[in-house]
């Protein structure tokens, strides 16, 4: 493009001899032409069009661009593109991302996303002259990420109706006297906490999730937005599987906490807390639940599922050592490990796992 620019008869438009183009002119296309990101400059009020090789992808198989009006190059597309460029032109630059833009550069109307940004041109004296478009076509991303959204709205349907049918059999299965009922709650309860888990991850994308949306919902039966709870730290991303896990870990937390614990009376709280550093390094990521002004704790004479699932299945899965303590103030638990195991796979040895005579009160 450079070699085009150059042989071009810049004469026929308002830009007149290419040797007597303002130096700003001729620094903005220097730099343009020595760029691979797609760019394109629109100079003067005829907008007039200069682009770099990278822009021709964008182009495709429409009439050579340089030389002629931006609004004409794209016309069928001005209505849109328009305004953005006169504000461009009126010194305000614009960016956007995955614009939404109906073009013909194919024969045949296209429907497309661009992420770009409109810039003003200043010449010597401030003045704008003209305007650089920096753009990438994001058209494949947002349509990889649109059909990715239907897959996962249609598994989180089929796994919400999974679970409902799981619910059902057990509410079935499990009917007779009040030992019966009991057991049927907790399951129920459990089956219920793995749909909002398995709803949070499906909405994500099915790979990772926020520590901060999985706390915020495995709490949310449990009115967080009380002054009952503290919640803070940063929003280090999980994987799928410790999403799931640290899920279930605070539902059994919690429903312990308002059975026995802190959340039984009206005086108690729970302080939510984790702190990380560097992703992928030997940093230490902890996570803490402490429970403060409950019941005295006393230390339970068995251990129940939902200490398997704190001290077992959690530190497991996040590649690290886990410490439940029933400390005559409020239970306290803390999860230790490394950053490198967060979001990936854990580690393939047995973790050290701390407290292994505690259990569920």
């Amino acid at each position: 493009m450079a070699d085009a620019i150059r042989a071009y008869d810049w004469s026929s438009t308002v830009l007149g001899a290419l040797e007597r183009w303002p130096s700003s002119l001729k620094i903005a296309v220097g730099m343009m032409v020595n760029s691979k990101f797609p760019k394109c400059i629109v100079w003067g009020p005829d907008l007039i069009t200069i682009h770099n090789d990278a822009f021709l992808p964008i182009l495709g198989e429409k009439p050579p661009a340089l030389g002629r009006p931006f609004s004409e190059v794209w016309h069928e597309a001005w209505d849109e593109i328009g305004p953005v460029a006169e504000r461009a032109f009126a010194g305000e630059a614009t960016f956007i991302e995955d614009f939404p833009l109906v073009i013909n550069r194919h024969g045949y109307p296209e429907k497309t996303h661009f992420t770009f940004c409109y810039s003003p041109i200043r010449d010597e004296t401030g003045v704008v002259r003209g305007m650089i478009d920096t753009v990438i076509e994001t058209t494949a991303t947002v349509d990889a990420r649109q059909q990715a959204n239907l897959l996962n709205a249609e598994l989180e349907h089929r796994i919400k109706n999974t679970l409902a049918v799981v619910a059902a059999i057990v509410s079935q299965t499990l009917r007779g006297d009040d030992n019966d009922a009991e057991a049927r709650s907790s399951l129920l309860e459990r089956i219920q906490a793995m749909a909002q888990a398995q709803s949070l991850l499906t909405r994500g994308g099915a790979t990772e999730a926020s520590v901060v949306d999985v706390v915020f919902q495995a709490m949310a039966p449990f009115e967080t937005t009380n002054e009952r709870f503290h919640i803070g730290g940063p929003p280090i991303m999980l994987s799928s599987r410790q999403a799931l896990s640290l899920s279930l870990a605070l539902h059994e937390l919690a429903t312990n906490a308002v059975k026995y614990g802190a959340l039984s009376n009206e005086a108690g709280k729970v302080r939510v807390e984790w702190t990380g550093g560097r992703p992928e390094t030997d940093e230490t990521f902890v996570f803490r639940w402490v429970e403060e002004g409950g019941p005295a704790v006393r230390t339970p004479a068995r251990r129940g599922f939902g200490s398997r699932i704190i001290q077992m299945v959690l530190p497991h899965d996040f590649g690290g050592k886990a410490v439940l303590s029933h400390d005559p103030l409020g239970i306290r638990f803390e999860l230790q490990t490394e950053m490198r195991h967060i979001g990936g796979a854990p580690s393939q040895n047995d973790p050290s796992v701390a407290g292994a005579g505690a259990g569920d009160r």
